[in-house]
């Protein structure tokens, strides 16, 4: 069955009350306790329930975020960062109460130093805008998740997105970090170097706690200079098995292509009705190539002839960068066109990721799955990196449709368990995946206690995330 959020004891209201009125005195209007602000800030965009906090802090600047987390640490009330809300898998929601801080205001970049290749910008920047910024430098970040992130968001799921296959995850973007830790303490992890063999990695162990160590409120991030050449493509495939051995082969001869996904017939069905496009209702592999004039066009040929070789029909190039940008913009749409082929539901969305080799067999055992559950729930996936994902429809009142919902997803991530994968590759644990957290890494899960303990000993960071309930 699907986790379950765990049931957390909440502050008392006195001491919530006392709190409530210390950080007001310190940031006046900008401490929310209204109805409806609070519900803004308790939901993400998926089926998990509602669970707002007691209140909302707006914060401007570190120093702030450092003042409201010493007040919350003395008072022992929870606390939960914010950037935009678009996680899915419960990450925001305030499961124990408490104070959700918005960092949506930290939203400066503060330097763009292009002869270096990297960027310093506070939290609540979000790759659309950072992209804007860099556009006249002829730089741009390439993890795009999808949705418009705050970057201090993208950095504590350890985001990635459709150019992973190419440019990584924000795992191998992020260079420096700016964090503040349960007491109130400031930290600042790492430099603008790119290698350095200084102490423990402390970036990379913020990099996908998910706010549960502390709150990150300024980043250095690598970037990368626009390609000289790009081109696009989407190709057709008779069914699914084919497509899947296609991006199986590309990866296997070593074909560098910067984005390759996966549509399966249902989700191209959503996409054209959703983004008024005329694709055919087959599996669907859309691909993007960057380099030079040559390389793009000796790759484009590879890329025919091995989706020929597998099924591929009517492959269609895009190398306008407007033809591009409609057909990125409708695999990004993918799921809001999900939702639409059933307004009447939620989308129940999960991913999984494993070996490259296993995952023609990980997405055609999960379709059987899905056809015999009865529930609408499209493919889709970030292929070149073995990460796909499904969105089932569900109703969220229906406790049947959940049970089936539940079961499909229990076996999808206990298929990648066993293939030697992971049960996310990009969405995280936050309460969605509590139960898997143990089945994947065993012992290690002691250990991920131990540093939350010595970080968090009064468990007040994002309480209820990333780790199963059990002994410290």
């Amino acid at each position: 069955m699907q986790s379950h959020a765990p049931a957390l004891p909440r502050p008392a209201p006195a001491v919530l009350e006392r709190a409530v009125a210390a950080l007001r005195e310190r940031l006046g209007d900008r401490v929310s306790t209204a109805p409806g602000i609070l519900a803004q800030h308790g939901k993400d965009p998926s089926y998990h329930a509602l669970a707002p906090p007691d209140a909302v802090v707006f914060v401007r600047s570190t120093e702030e975020v450092a003042a409201v987390v010493a007040i919350c640490a003395a008072h022992r009330v929870p606390m939960i960062a914010f950037g935009a809300g678009t996680s899915l898998e419960g990450h925001i929601t305030a499961l124990a109460g408490g104070v959700c801080i918005d960092l949506s205001e930290m939203n400066q970049i503060l330097r763009v130093c292009a002869e270096d290749f990297d960027v310093t910008v506070q939290a609540g920047v979000t790759r659309e805008q950072l992209d804007r910024r860099l556009r006249p430098h002829g730089l741009f970040f390439p993890i795009d998740p999808g949705a418009n992130a705050t970057l201090g968001g993208m950095a504590s799921t350890r985001a990635s997105g459709t150019n992973a296959v190419r440019y990584g995850t924000m795992r191998d973007s992020v260079l420096a970090l700016e964090v503040v830790l349960a007491s109130g303490e400031v930290i600042r992890t790492g430099t603008r170097a790119r290698k350095s063999s200084a102490g423990y990695d402390l970036t990379r162990l913020f990099v996908g706690a998910e706010g549960t160590l502390g709150i990150i409120t300024q980043l250095g991030l690598r970037v990368h200079g626009v390609p000289e050449h790009v081109s696009a493509a989407v190709c057709a495939f008779a069914d699914l098995g084919g497509a899947v051995r296609a991006v199986i082969e590309t990866i296997q001869w070593g074909v560098p292509v910067a984005r390759i996904e996966l549509l399966d017939e249902v989700q191209v069905e959503a996409i054209n009705r959703y983004a008024k496009l005329d694709l055919a209702p087959l599996p669907t592999l859309f691909f993007e190539v960057h380099g030079s004039e040559r390389s793009v066009a000796e790759h484009t040929e590879a890329l025919a002839r091995i989706a020929a070789e597998h099924g591929g029909q009517g492959m269609r190039w895009a190398h306008e960068a407007s033809e591009r940008a409609r057909l990125w913009k409708a695999r990004h749409d993918a799921y809001p066109a999900a939702l639409a082929l059933d307004p009447t539901r939620q989308g129940f969305t999960t991913d999984v990721c494993v070996p490259i080799s296993r995952l023609a067999d990980c997405i055609l055992e999960t379709r059987q799955d899905l056809v015999q559950s009865g529930l609408t729930g499209p493919i889709v996936g970030h292929v070149g990196d073995g990460n796909f994902h499904v969105i089932l429809l569900v109703n969220p009142e229906d406790p049947d449709e959940l049970a089936r919902a539940g079961q499909v997803h229990e076996r999808m991530v206990r298929r990648a368990l066993a293939m030697e994968g992971t049960c996310t590759g990009e969405h995280g644990i936050g309460c969605g995946k509590l139960d898997y957290l143990a089945a994947e890494h065993g012992a290690a899960v002691g250990v991920m206690r131990s540093i939350k303990q010595a970080l968090d000993p009064h468990g007040l960071m994002n309480p209820g995330k990333m780790l199963p309930p059990g002994p410290p």
